[in-house]
């Protein structure tokens, strides 16, 4: 069983930062892959960052929305997860949902990104 809590969502101006926490639980020694998603009224959840941990090696990968101004990371003992948000624009406006694994999702986290 694994449990997955967002927090760090809110209201900020246009070209604003805003850093989302993820705190996992449970069974997550095994789970390599992390991510977050976002999903706004109307459209369909988007994957906006994966982070994958293989051995040594660390890789993130970005959707092209967000490259350069987002950055993901992790603690190293994998129960916390994180998106560092900067130059942030309205259409970034979305619920943001970080998911361990294939299948263990967190609630959700508005961010909305308005003047």
């Amino acid at each position: 069983q694994v449990q997955v809590v967002e927090s760090g969502g809110g209201l900020v101006q246009p070209g604003g930062s805003l850093r989302l926490s993820c705190a996992a639980s449970g069974s997550i020694f095994n789970i390599n892959t992390v991510g977050w998603y976002r999903q706004a009224p109307g459209k369909e959840r988007e994957l906006v960052a994966t982070f994958t941990r293989l051995g040594y090696t660390n890789y993130a990968d970005y959707a092209d929305s967000v490259k350069g101004r987002f950055t993901i990371s992790t603690s190293n003992t994998k129960n916390a997860m994180y998106l560092q948000m900067n130059s942030l624009k309205p259409e970034d406006t979305a619920v943001y949902y970080c998911k361990y694994g294939d299948d263990h999702w967190g609630q959700g986290t508005q961010v909305t990104v308005s003047s």
